[in-house]
This record gives C-alpha cells, structure tokens and sequence, in this order.
C-alpha cells in the first residue's frame, strides 16, 4: 500500500493532508523520513507522523445500496449529500471502490482494504460490474453488436461490454450491461455516443457480490463467505 493510503486508511488524517505531511518531511519509515507519498508499506513496517506511531485500522468490508442524489466521496463542502452520511459512526472511514454519479443509484462496495480496492477497480484484474440501464429508444441490432465490441467515447475505444436486455416497450428500452472498465461517465458517454439518452441506470452486481433486495440508503457488512468468492476474483490470497 501506498504511505499516502496508509495514513489516509488509518484515520489520522486525510489523503491529501496525507501528500502534505509526507513532503514537509513529518513521517518515517522505519526509523527513516520519507519524503515520497508513493512508497510503499504495509502492516510491518513501522511507521510513525512525528511522535506518534500509525497503525492501520482492522480491515473492514460492506456494501451500501447508494440513492440518487448521493454523491459518491468522503468529503465535499459543496455537496449536500453524500454517502458518508448513510454510514454508522464506526465506519464513516470506509471508502468506496469507484464511483456512481449523483443520479445513479445501486451497489457500492466500501472498505479500507486498499489492496482489494485496487484490485477491484483496476480494469487489468478484469472484475465485471453489471448495471440494470433505462434509455430512450429501442436498441437495434447494429447498436448491440457496437456496444460489445467497444465504442470510442473521448478518443478511446471502450473495452468490449455483455448486453442482456431484459425489456422493450415503445421508445423504451431497459437491459443489463456488463463493464470492468470504471472511467467517468462511462455507461452514458458509451449510450449517448448511439444516440440513446439514459433515463436511469443502477448498479446490481460487483464482481460476484449482487445487490438483490438491500433497500436504498441501506447498507451491510459482506460475509466471510462473500469476502472468499471476490477475493479469489482478485487474486488475493488470504480471507481476514
């Protein structure tokens, strides 16, 4: 993990106030000052900001079936709802894998595991995420085959994505859509780029763990034998 993440992870501070204590030169490594945020550490290393001794909090794990009008971060001064809010005091120090814009809703995982996390979001470990996506519009065949085989949205062609549709109606269309990229915006750009305005889009499953009947605004902790399946997803090893 990243000493930046670390202290962030910890609790004893923020990521960025993190970037700042690191380069003024107020962390040590053991026993020797560190002044690059990237370093890499994990839980036997000794790490101490000034005086005091950093230790990383016991790793938990939760998903969060996020509303629309949630902002998807931590910490935003601007914002007047965010997922933050929906967390019970012992775990309002969980971040969440990836992001779901404001008007989208559904599963998010969160955690301080910052291995999984990256593991999770990072398109090389290929982990798919499946959203259930309204549109404006009737789907042709033309624009299905478009949408599995990749779409360039902002100058880069998107990598190939799994449609189940699951009904039509006149000028309505509402189907399943399987990712493992996680770039902004990414299912609408890809939609709009066809000429299909999404009308809502939820996200139902990460990787192996599904959202099925948590209501929105709730949340629950992933059981060991959840934690198993999508750590044997991500390639990791031991199950906490």
């Amino acid at each position: 993990m990243r000493l930046q993440v670390f202290l962030s992870h910890s609790r004893v501070c923020s990521r960025r106030k993190a970037l700042e204590l690191i380069k003024e030169g107020q962390v040590t490594v053991n026993g020797k000052t560190v002044n690059e945020p990237s370093c890499a550490v994990d839980s036997s290393d000794e790490v101490y900001l000034g005086n005091k001794k950093v230790s990383l909090k016991e790793n938990s794990y939760l998903i969060l079936n996020k509303p629309k009008g949630a902002v998807t971060t931590l910490q935003d001064k601007h914002a007047k709802f965010t997922i933050k809010d929906l967390l019970p005091q012992e775990y309002k120090h969980l971040y969440p894998v990836g992001r779901l814009d404001k008007e989208s809703e559904g599963l998010l995982l969160c955690t301080n595991d910052g291995d999984l996390a990256f593991r999770l979001g990072h398109p090389s470990f290929k982990v798919d995420k499946v959203y259930f996506v309204e549109v404006s519009g009737c789907l042709n065949n033309k624009d299905v085959l478009a949408l599995e085989k990749g779409v360039i949205i902002e100058g880069r062609r998107t990598h190939p994505a799994k449609i189940k549709m699951v009904y039509s109606k006149p000028n309505t269309n509402g189907f399943n859509i399987t990712i493992h990229e996680g770039r902004k915006r990414q299912i609408r750009l890809m939609l709009d780029s066809l000429g299909y305005p999404v009308r809502s889009l939820k996200r139902i499953q990460y990787g192996p763990i599904r959202l099925d009947n948590l209501a929105p605004g709730k949340w629950r902790l992933l059981s060991r034998e959840e934690l198993g399946v999508i750590f044997k997803v991500c390639g990791k090893s031991a199950v906490p």
